[in-house]
């Protein structure tokens, strides 16, 4: 290469539009800031983890599985579709599967829309739904959260344009943990287009407490509506990332059809069906969370009364600008939580000495 070369403008490779899109950030090491702060460990409640380690029988299944890691995985993901099948009551051909339930949605995204259609969601809300849509080539359109923190249906629902072609409906939500409740989502599916894909994304589904709060599945006889669930939270399969969908068996065959060949592994699956025999063992961890996600939420509300009750694995600071130095100063205390800048801050329920780490840090920041 000349020296005139080394000085021409790199050429762009990749799409400009893509300089704008944040980062999806996860949660920070552990080991790193511990060994930042002199500490023999720190405490991480950023990512929605379930800290009690794998299922019984899971490492098990696992590690067998491993022993024929050198063939590719059952690509139709047979024995694990008809588990799911029969623990929930749906036939196997509206059952698809992949690396998380996020990979799904992106499946879903890339499945319905071409450039210039609408992915339309609430924000805050996951915040892979900005990357989804802009990757698959399609517009956001975000509809800003209630007062309450929560999804702002009927502004949604007048959001709609014939441009739609997707609406992505995080229930609980990430990260703020509200729930949208039965008779809300009802009314806001009636006033849907039939030919608009509604995505109910369940990921938090088995820390719900509330009753009035629906289960996606008993939507499923409406044909536009797709339910997402993941086995990474109370299922404890973060790891090997496997997430599965129900929907009509035409958009689990089009989700089937876009996936990546093979991704969800040997590893995942046999892990998978592992953990779906343990459904006693997961509720029982499932309600330690749930009782220490209840304790925390009334211990913060003492400095900080407007902190929404939640039904996920995680509680929702509403700090807005002070977000980030919240953040820093759990940080300072070994504790690594997840701000949003400008927002709030999310903090994973861990176990109770971990939740009385933070209950620590939290107050000594903003008491």
């Amino acid at each position: 290469m000349t020296d005139s070369g080394r000085h021409q403008p790199a050429l762009r490779l990749t799409r400009a539009d893509l300089d704008a899109l944040p980062n999806y950030v996860p949660g920070r090491s552990p080991a790193d800031l511990a060994r930042e702060l002199g500490l023999p460990e720190a405490i991480k409640l950023a990512s929605n983890e379930v800290p009690y380690g794998p299922l019984p029988g899971v490492v098990e299944a696992v590690t067998e599985a491993i022993t024929a890691s050198h063939r590719y995985p059952d690509m139709g993901v047979v024995a694990l579709r008809d588990a799911l099948a029969e623990r929930y009551g749906v036939d196997a051909d509206r059952i698809a599967t992949g690396c998380g339930s996020v990979a799904l949605a992106e499946h879903l995204v890339r499945a319905t829309c071409l450039p210039g259609d609408e992915v339309l969601y609430s924000w805050r809300s996951f915040e892979a739904y900005p990357i989804i849509a802009a990757t698959s080539g399609a517009t956001s359109v975000r509809v800003p959260n209630d007062a309450g923190h929560g999804h702002d249906l009927a502004a949604m629902a007048a959001a709609v344009t014939d441009r739609t072609r997707v609406i992505l409906v995080c229930n609980p939500n990430n990260p703020t943990g509200t729930a949208v409740r039965r008779a809300e989502l009802d009314a806001f599916l009636d006033a849907v287009p039939d030919d608009v894909l509604v995505v109910i994304d369940e990921a938090y589904r088995e820390f719900v407490t509330d009753a009035e709060v629906p289960d996606g599945l008993d939507y499923l006889d409406r044909p536009n509506v797709a339910v997402l669930r993941t086995l990474s939270k109370a299922w404890g399969l973060a790891g090997l990332r496997i997430g599965w969908l129900v929907a009509q068996p035409v958009v689990a065959a089009a989700i089937r059809k876009v996936a990546t060949p093979f991704s969800t592994s040997t590893a995942a699956q046999a892990g998978a069906l592992a953990a779906l025999t343990q459904v006693a063992e997961m509720e029982r961890r499932c309600a330690l969370v749930i009782a220490e996600r209840d304790r925390v939420t009334e211990a913060l509300r003492k400095f900080l009364p407007d902190v929404p009750t939640s039904q996920a694995n995680f509680v929702w600071l509403p700090l807005a600008d002070r977000s980030v130095a919240f953040g820093k100063a759990c940080e300072a205390r070994g504790v690594i939580v997840r701000p949003f800048a400008g927002d709030g801050v999310r903090v994973t329920i861990g176990t109770p000495a971990e939740n009385d780490a933070f209950l620590a840090a939290a107050e000594a920041a903003l008491a």
